[in-house]
């Protein structure tokens, strides 16, 4: 297979076989170095370079950058210092009331539902968990639990555990046919996977930077579909919410016609910075040839797992397959698997009980195939 990236891109990769995207994925230099300017540069210029303008548009240039990610239109993105961040406010600018109901699963990372539980604490919403096993859950569970009381379907794209990737469009077309959004954390496959925003008719589609984004910690993009940006009263507002920022009076509050209207207050800029430059990057390289690759290397992965008589329970299913796998190995502790895997200079996560491997773009076939000759040294000990 030949190499995506060039090392110097990544150093870390000319050390260790780095196969933990999922947890923290490694960031381009030159984002790294947009960002460390950026912050040097404030922090011995002030405003003389940070003024009113360059603040006013902090965000233009990953609103440029996020359009072309989720294949929509600039006025579809809004950036946010943190996926939780930005999706508490969608929750709270929907509200969902004591008569409706939040559909999601009981292996979804607790951050994508947890704002609607909070909801719930407020409105007495109802909260409803699609029952899944080994970080996998049937879609038609999750369908079962929508109806016509249905505010909102809350999901990850991919499952954090196992990878499992959801149809977005079988779930869109479910919960709009019942009156329901569909709300999406993108989170583990933004940067990994094609994901078209208006293609999918999701509602909203949110990504934190710092997994398969190849971005910074602080950060996270967000596509709003066009007819909610108009309607939705943001639930976490400041100065910026404003549709002219600078018009300082506390008499009036008239928000953008756009997604910009959740993009509220004083952030850590450099953050936006780096992840424009790293979404710039992914899409220097193409996502359908990013994902193409690490596919191809996840084929090499599971194979090898299977040989040395892994349990992998992330799905066969092509559909629903990411470049996640999860697997654990029956009379190993996994911390321990873990601990040793990084000592022959392999890094995998621990999940639950489960070993996780999670190639990217800047890995090859050589550090699969490391990390395989690593375990199986672990296995024999």
């Amino acid at each position: 297979m030949k190499r995506l990236v060039n090392k110097d891109d990544f150093p870390t990769t000319k050390e260790y076989a780095y196969l933990n995207a999922a947890n923290v994925g490694l960031m381009p230099v030159s984002a790294a170095k947009i960002m460390t300017d950026w912050y040097m540069d404030v922090a011995i210029n002030g405003s003389n370079n940070f003024n009113d303008l360059a603040e006013d548009t902090a965000f233009d240039g990953l609103r440029k950058q996020g359009a072309r990610l989720f294949n929509c239109q600039p006025d579809d993105i809004a950036g946010g210092s943190s996926c939780t961040v930005l999706l508490s406010s969608i929750a709270w600018a929907i509200m969902p009331g004591a008569h409706e109901n939040v559909v999601s699963t009981d292996i979804v990372f607790p951050s994508t539902i947890y704002p609607w539980t909070r909801i719930s604490h407020h409105t007495g919403c109802e909260i409803r968990l699609a029952k899944g096993k080994d970080g996998y859950a049937d879609v038609n569970e999750i369908i079962a639990q929508i109806d016509k009381n249905t505010s909102v379907v809350s999901i990850s794209h991919a499952e954090y555990t196992s990878g499992q990737l959801y149809d977005l469009k079988k779930l869109a077309d479910v919960s709009h046919e019942n009156g329901a959004l569909l709300v999406v954390d993108a989170t583990q496959s933004a940067g990994a996977i094609p994901i078209d925003g208006p293609g999918s008719e999701a509602d909203v589609i949110i990504s934190g930077s710092y997994k398969w984004l190849c971005g910074p910690f602080g950060a996270a993009v967000m596509y709003l579909a066009p007819h909610l940006q108009a309607k939705l009263d943001p639930g976490i507002i400041g100065f910026r919410s404003h549709e002219n920022m600078w018009e300082l009076s506390p008499e009036r509050l008239v928000y953008p016609n756009s997604a910009k209207r959740f993009e509220s207050s004083t952030m850590a800029f450099g953050c936006i910075k780096g992840l424009e430059k790293s979404i710039e990057y992914l899409l220097g390289v193409g996502i359908e040839n990013i994902y193409d690759h690490n596919l191809k290397l996840s084929d090499i992965l599971i194979n090898g797992l299977s040989d040395l008589g892994a349990n992998i329970i992330s799905p066969m299913e092509q559909s629903e397959r990411t470049s996640i796998v999860t697997c654990f190995i029956d009379g190993l502790d996994t911390k321990i698997v873990i601990e040793k895997l990084k000592e022959q200079d392999v890094v995998a996560h621990k999940r639950q009980k489960y070993i996780r491997f999670a190639p990217h773009l800047y890995n090859c076939e050589d550090d699969v195939l490391r990390a395989l000759e690593a375990l199986e040294n672990i296995i024999k000990k």
